[in-house]
């Protein structure tokens, strides 16, 4: 792809970067923006500019959030001893368009994966044994892709917690094995979290 303009060609590939963005589309969304008026691209700068600056880890649940604490946490009428852990933000965001979840969160992070080298020391495991500790927590919804590395960190935290006594449970198996959380359609997922499971350690 040949550029007249310099200025241009380093505009796509900054978005050619993100994901799912390739070079067409890249050039469709600068020259749109080339388009309008300067204060419009000003706005989109400023607020991916103020995003990366300001944007917090709640260091509840470690969702992301504008505050110490996010709004989920900090919300008195969501279900405490409730907490749905999940690999990423973004399974968070698919759970809560369901509107069916009503208790917290706890994101870990990532999965297990030897092979990409990402160790449960890698992941919020420790802090989630603290809050189960800490706080009157009743049951552990293990909302995690099913998986062989999704499955191996069930199986891992599962023995982590286990002397804490709290109830696990596991997404129901409406989500296909091998598929990605937040790819599911949002009744499939809404249905899989009301209709959850005990969690079976082999190990128990």
């Amino acid at each position: 792809m040949n550029f007249s303009s310099k200025l241009i060609e380093e505009a796509v590939l900054a978005f050619a970067s993100l994901p799912g963005i390739g070079k067409k589309t890249a050039l469709r969304l600068v020259l749109h923006l080339m388009n309008q008026p300067l204060e419009i691209s000003g706005q989109f700068s400023e607020a991916i500019t103020k995003m990366r600056r300001n944007i917090k880890h709640c260091k509840v649940c470690h969702n992301v959030s504008d505050t110490d604490v996010c709004s989920i946490c900090s919300n008195p009428r969501r279900n405490d001893e409730l907490v749905c852990v999940v690999e990423t933000i973004r399974d968070v965001m698919a759970i809560e368009a369901t509107g069916q979840f009503k208790g917290v969160y706890h994101v870990l992070g990532g999965v297990i994966s030897p092979i990409e080298g990402v160790g449960p020391e890698d992941l919020n495991i420790d802090s989630l044994e603290k809050r189960i500790l800490d706080k009157k927590i009743k049951e552990v919804i293990m909302a995690i892709s099913p998986t062989i590395e999704g499955d191996t960190t069930i199986f891992y935290i599962s023995k982590k917690i286990k002397h804490t006594e709290v109830n696990i449970s596991t997404i129901a198996r409406g989500i296909s094995f091998g598929g990605e959380l937040e790819y599911a359609d949002e009744l499939t997922l809404g249905r899989s979290i009301a209709t959850r499971q005990p969690y079976m350690n082999l190990d128990q």
